[in-house]
């Protein structure tokens, strides 16, 4: 890492404390490999958690400078992380900042967390230098977003509409409005499987179930309502 141009030492002479939070396990341990040399980067990786209840315990229990959240996480997604660390995120001394660190740039997706608390959001595509220095950032009280994403947020507080809910999206998983927006993208199964972390047989069983439950027939159906919707 470089001098800050203000005089503010480097990321290397600095200290910041993190957790990660995410309930890819390979995932987690690139990001760990990836930042938590702490010599060179200045990031001490203090605990991870794979879905919310997790988050929470270990969050509270190492009260961290910076979260790295993952939006889509077994128990809630990183919304009910957010809500049930309200009063650290909200504290007045050693405030506990979250920054989203997720595979979806879904505008639903980047406007929840942070109207839940988060002070920025990144997606998985970010490289490791970068997101450094977006903990470090975070860590100071900036907000931090990947290009394009920070388009979303302005849009949505500068109107004072709220967003209408849909009924069918609401019946949707999470996890299932990745694999459907991957699908309306037109990744391939096995695409969707390696960069989910998951395998090619849970994506079918996933469209599956996002087929029944929106009452759909096959996925270029699936592609056409999900484009309407904006969600791709």
């Amino acid at each position: 890492m470089t001098e800050q141009t203000d005089g503010t030492p480097g990321a290397s002479e600095r200290r910041v404390r993190v957790v990660l939070v995410d309930d890819h396990r390979m995932f987690r341990a690139g990001v760990q490999a990836e930042i938590g040399r702490t010599e060179e980067t200045g990031v001490e990786v203090v605990g991870e958690a794979a879905d919310v209840d997790q988050a929470v315990t270990v969050i509270t229990a190492t009260r961290p400078e910076v979260v790295l959240l993952d939006v889509h996480l077994p128990g809630g997604g990183g919304v009910e992380v957010l809500r049930r660390c309200a009063g650290l995120v909200g504290a007045a001394e050693r405030p506990v900042r979250f920054l989203a660190l997720s595979v979806s740039d879904a505008a639903e997706d980047v406007i929840g967390v942070i109207r839940g608390g988060a002070r920025g959001y990144v997606t998985k595509t970010i490289t490791g230098t970068d997101l450094v220095d977006s903990i470090f950032r975070v860590q100071d009280g900036d907000a931090v977003f990947s290009p394009r994403l920070a388009g979303f947020v302005l849009d949505a507080f500068a109107s004072t509409d709220a967003p209408p809910v849909d009924e069918d999206l609401d019946r949707l998983t999470q996890r299932e409005r990745e694999v459907l927006r991957l699908i309306a993208r037109g990744y391939a199964y096995k695409e969707i499987a390696k960069q989910l972390f998951i395998s090619v047989k849970t994506v079918e069983s996933h469209v599956s179930a996002v087929l029944r439950k929106l009452q759909l027939s096959n996925r270029h159906e699936l592609t056409r309502w999900a484009t309407a919707r904006r969600l791709v």
